[in-house]
């Protein structure tokens, strides 16, 4: 039992890394069966249908990533640090990125938008899940005081993640980190013109 589910970690994990960095639909199970050493047989026997893989392994590259965002919203004291987290996370997404490939809800979100409707539902749950964290911090910013009483909570969340995923988008497209890193310092004089009082 333990040898059969360390397998199906296997093949998650490795599948995960590969669309995350190539795509779904330019990935073959002869290509998983590749990276992980096992036949397309062995493959079937855990699931069901690539479908069946690329579910979990979204799944998976999200919560490596989810995870390493825990850590330093955790760090942080201010609802304006928190939301600064989602892209310093990213600022050196070409060299080192949380997960190998970039962001998965942008990657996954751009190559299912029209093609894939199981993505894409999958990729619209998890854009639900971001911005619910996102709006999540602001309500907290604004009850503190730290933000102003009027500011709209689903605009401020919805420009967090454009500005997060836009930059990630141009610095990969490049190969250059100078967007992420021009998108953090300009979002941050933006908070601060959000806030009640101004940081010192």
């Amino acid at each position: 039992m333990l040898k059969g589910e360390n397998t199906r970690k296997r093949i998650i994990a490795k599948s995960a890394e590969l669309f995350n960095q190539r795509g779904y639909a330019s990935s073959s199970l002869s290509d998983i069966t590749a990276l992980t050493g096992i036949k397309k047989g062995g493959i079937y026997r855990h699931f069901a249908s690539k479908d069946e893989i690329a579910v979990e392994a979204y799944q998976y590259a999200g919560s490596i990533v989810n995870q390493k965002m825990k850590e330093v919203l955790e760090r942080e004291a201010t609802a304006m640090g928190k939301l600064l987290v989602f892209l310093k996370v990213y600022a050196n997404v070409v060299d080192n990125p949380p997960f190998v490939g970039g962001c998965p809800l942008l990657n996954l979100a751009t190559e299912s938008d029209d093609g894939h409707p199981l993505l894409r539902a999958i990729a619209q749950k998890g854009l639900e899940r971001t911005l619910d964290i996102m709006k999540g911090i602001i309500s907290e910013g604004i009850q503190s005081g730290e933000f102003k009483p009027d500011l709209n909570i689903d605009s401020l969340a919805t420009f967090t993640l454009s500005v997060m995923e836009g930059g990630i988008m141009m610095s990969k497209l490049e190969g250059d980190n100078r967007h992420v890193r021009m998108n953090i310092e300009s979002f941050s004089a933006y908070l601060k013109e959000m806030c009640l009082r101004e940081e010192n």
